[in-house]
């Protein structure tokens, strides 16, 4: 497949190298500029872009940026992008830590993809927000291992949805469906399930035992 990554950091940066490594032609961009993608260009065959070439021809977009940097994503983001394309959020809110307080979440109670997919204008699919980046590289396992990590997946698209669960798969992980976007509180920080390094059982029992309560620690 043809996949865009926007967001160059540990998970964009893990996922271009994994998604290189299976064959995929995957183009990757950062808010800095391609000139400095110049060393992960290197080392995995990927081509490097601007965020608003990101998503040409793509079947698969995966926006990885700082959750406050996603108003600044340019308009257009996904004009080009093949019909039928899935939009992966890996994205977190931390208020405290990083993005600072962002009313739609804290008051008006939207989950933290459902105010990205806002800002996007487009369905997102919620997966590795709680993967450790290292694990991209160093766990993935043959499908019935009994070593092999799930990754929780929600999203209202269920095509799309079809299409990520199918390429966590590749990538060497299985996936529990999380259910919709309005669900994905169940996969946010300080929830059972976050960084949760374990197999379908567990994935799904950490994700039955969220609470939609807000932890003080990630409140703004």
């Amino acid at each position: 497949m043809k996949i865009g990554i926007i967001g160059a950091g540990n998970i964009g940066g893990n996922l271009t190298r994994r998604l290189t490594a299976l064959g995929h032609q995957v183009s990757v961009a950062n808010s800095r500029g391609p000139q400095t993608l110049t060393d992960l260009v290197e080392e995995t065959g990927a081509t490097a872009v601007t965020v608003a070439e990101a998503a040409r021809g793509a079947e698969v977009v995966v926006v990885t940026v700082p959750l406050k940097n996603v108003p600044d994503l340019p308009s257009g983001l996904f004009d080009g992008a093949v019909e039928g394309f899935a939009v992966i959020d890996t994205g977190n809110y931390y208020p405290r830590q990083r993005d600072g307080r962002i009313a739609a979440i804290e008051d008006e109670g939207l989950t933290e993809s459902r105010w990205t997919e806002r800002h996007l204008g487009h369905p997102v699919i919620k997966a590795f927000n709680g993967t450790y980046a290292a694990d991209i590289l160093d766990r993935p396992r043959p499908a019935g291992d009994p070593d092999r990590m799930a990754i929780p997946v929600a999203g209202d698209d269920e095509s799309a949805k079809k299409t990520v669960r199918a390429l966590v798969d590749e990538l060497g992980f299985d996936t529990v469906d999380a259910g919709g976007i309005d669900d994905s509180w169940r996969q946010q920080p300080d929830t059972p399930v976050y960084g949760l390094r374990a197999g379908v059982e567990a994935v799904a029992r950490a994700l039955a035992e969220a609470s939609p309560v807000r932890t003080e620690e990630f409140r703004g």
